[in-house]
């Protein structure tokens, strides 16, 4: 049987470097990696180019204009990255009857819920990366919704790249004392674990298009992750919990991001290992 090709997006980032770390796994595909400087997304001619010479049946895309406090005066790049592209891979998908695996996040919502936020529920982005990404999930669907799956998720880390775990990790070493906000609640996401979960959907024995929930399970503040990290890393740094009103960011960030992930559970057999288990597996590998 001929191997099915993927085509991986944004190759460099968090999530792009632990899909390399596992294709190895996955004999039965063949895996193309692009980063910019092999395949600008935003650009709709290099994208049909690029599906034409490699003849995907999956695109999984981590590109993203991430920058979300520079997205504020930045709106043009945001948008164009984050808005348009995810519809020219869309479409390209669906010339080459390929699906799409599109990778957005919990900032589409406004942050002012009481309850696990489910996928059904009322959008309303408080920040401009929200409101691009939730435009790329619009264009995306309305481009190829019988083959499209939109990950939403959140508080994404890794050994790889820039994120909150080895933000800590630095600052811990480097400072007697840090602070934290402690009223944004939400669960973190270790980029390996998602990463498992895309490939689980791709080998799925049926595919089912739509808007899924994904990040580990838990509850907690950014202030109880920084402990935690602390914990982790037997670091004697004292951890002060602040509200985010004495941590202003250019970008307002939503004060809950928890996600209901029963439907992709469900829907696609996914284990979800809980937030601590992969933090302990990150900071071994870190």
């Amino acid at each position: 049987m001929d191997k099915q090709t993927i085509i991986v997006t944004g190759a460099n980032g968090q999530l792009g470097r632990e899909l390399q770390a596992l294709a190895g796994n996955h004999p039965a595909y063949d895996f193309v990696f692009a980063d910019r400087g092999q395949l600008s997304i935003e650009d709709p001619q290099q994208v049909a180019a690029f599906f034409k010479t490699h003849r995907p049946r999956w695109c999984i895309n981590c590109a993203a204009y991430t920058a979300v406090d520079k997205a504020e005066t930045d709106k043009e790049a945001a948008f164009r990255s984050n808005g348009e592209a995810p519809g020219y891979l869309a479409a390209a998908c669906r010339r080459h009857n390929a699906k799409l695996i599109h990778v957005s996040t919990d900032y589409v919502f406004d942050g002012t819920s009481a309850t696990p936020l489910k996928e059904t529920d009322p959008t309303a982005p408080i920040n401009t990366y929200g409101a691009s990404k939730l435009e790329g999930e619009h264009k995306a669907l309305e481009q190829h919704p019988d083959g499209t799956v939109i990950i939403r998720t959140a508080w994404v880390y890794s050994e790889f790249g820039n994120n909150f775990v080895k933000t800590m990790i630095r600052l811990m070493k480097e400072r007697p004392a840090i602070s934290v906000v402690d009223d944004q609640i939400g669960s973190p996401t270790y980029a390996a674990d998602l990463a498992a979960a895309i490939l689980s959907i791709i080998k799925s024995p049926r595919f089912v298009p739509g808007i899924y929930h994904y990040s580990n399970e838990g509850r907690i503040s950014w202030y109880e992750f920084a402990l935690a990290i602390r914990s982790h890393i037997g670091s004697s740094c004292v951890v002060n919990p602040i509200p985010s009103t004495q941590f202003p960011t250019p970008a307002k960030r939503p004060h809950y991001s928890l996600l209901d992930k029963a439907l992709i559970r469900e829907t696609y057999q996914v284990t979800i290992p809980a937030w601590e288990t992969s933090l302990d597996t990150c900071i071994k590998r870190l």
